[in-house]
């Protein structure tokens, strides 16, 4: 759970936030290659990552696989779009009906008084600015389609718990964060997107975000609680909103995706997957104390471990030596640390972020 006040929660994104446009991008990555000693992330890079980086900004980087095209604002008369991804979260929506299983919930307790018609009327600015936030979908001739509502109907549910003692009210807060995480959402009805607030005192509360995956990720939050921060500082100031208008929405993102991965593109990408994919996939069978169930219930639990300075110093300088990341490199580990179980071989799935296209990181949405 995230800490601080509302105004304190600054969510920030190094990357997009240098990016900008997609000249200035490529002017200050060659200012960098050229002076690494600018920016001490180029100096440690490996010379195959310089490399390519240099093929990239001569251009030579296959335009089909990265198509450097801009993104245009739909017409207002043509029909939304499901991205892949959204359009696979609504299949699995469809194998599971009713499951949170892709709920995205985060709780921020909150160490300061909270103006609520400010917060309020920030969810709902935030709701006009981001049709994703008031899309819906549909099933039609066995396909999704997406609704966009006119209404940006973000409601703050407020909880009040300040007449309960401190460790009842502590428990209290603990059994409402987790029925919201739990509560699942029906995709043909929104808003997709749910807000809470919790009061514990006259300072402290806990702000509750869930969201379906379907149309959130990660950075998504990140962008949630950027504008919320800034609406909110505004508001309560009693100025205008500070933001502005959004170039693009997510549809035109998902349009712009249904266009270029089509044709030879997309059958090139399927080939690969299926290829890679192809034959019988390995199941990873840990010594459990009990049988994997036949059907997938989803209970777990999280294990922590933390590295030493010294040891996470020589795996990141692995990691420079071999040209990889430290993610990579600790991936490679956890495998084998299974090989040495007897069992080398086994599928692992990670997350992926791809919302890294100048002009349209500030859109919330699921990219890929």
């Amino acid at each position: 759970m995230a800490t601080g006040s509302l105004h304190q929660v600054e969510w920030t994104d190094p990357v997009a936030n240098a990016r900008g446009s997609d000249t200035s991008f490529r002017t200050k990555l060659q200012e960098h290659l050229s002076n690494p000693t600018t920016e001490p992330g180029v100096v440690n890079i490996s010379e195959a990552k310089r490399a390519l980086l240099q093929k990239y900004l001569r251009g030579e980087v296959d335009g089909d696989l990265t198509s450097s095209r801009s993104i245009a604002r739909r017409s207002g008369a043509t029909t939304p779009q499901p991205s892949f991804a959204q359009e696979r979260l609504w299949f699995l929506d469809q194998l599971m009906p009713a499951s949170p299983v892709f709920n995205v919930p985060i709780a921020v307790r909150l160490s300061t008084p909270i103006d609520l018609r400010a917060l309020q009327r920030s969810l709902q600015e935030i709701g006009r600015r981001h049709e994703v936030f008031r899309t819906t979908f549909m099933t039609v001739e066995g396909k999704p389609e997406p609704v966009v509502s006119a209404d940006p109907d973000l409601q703050l549910a407020v909880i009040d718990l300040t007449t309960l003692r401190e460790p009842e009210r502590e428990m209290e807060a603990r059994r409402l964060i987790k029925a919201e995480a739990l509560r699942p959402f029906d995709l043909t009805r929104g808003p997709l997107i749910r807000t809470g607030l919790i009061r514990l005192n006259g300072q402290e509360s806990i702000f509750l975000l869930t969201m379906h995956h379907i149309i959130s990720d990660g950075w998504s939050i990140v962008l949630f609680f950027q504008e919320l921060s800034a609406l909110h500082r505004a508001f309560t100031s009693g100025d205008p909103s500070p933001l502005a208008e959004l170039a693009i929405q997510f549809a035109d993102y998902a349009a712009w995706q249904r266009e270029w991965l089509r044709g030879e593109v997309l059958e090139r990408q399927l080939s690969y997957w299926k290829n890679q994919l192809s034959g019988e996939l390995p199941v990873l069978e840990l010594p459990t104390d009990r049988p994997r169930p036949a059907t997938q219930t989803y209970p777990g639990a999280r294990a922590v471990l933390t590295l030493s300075r010294e040891l996470s110093r020589a795996l990141i300088a692995l990691s420079h030596r071999e040209g990889v990341t430290l993610f990579m490199t600790l991936l490679a580990g956890f495998r084998a640390a299974h090989g040495l179980v007897g069992r080398p071989r086994f599928s692992r799935t990670t997350g992926a972020r791809a919302q890294d296209r100048a002009g349209w990181v500030r859109e919330s949405g699921r990219a890929f």
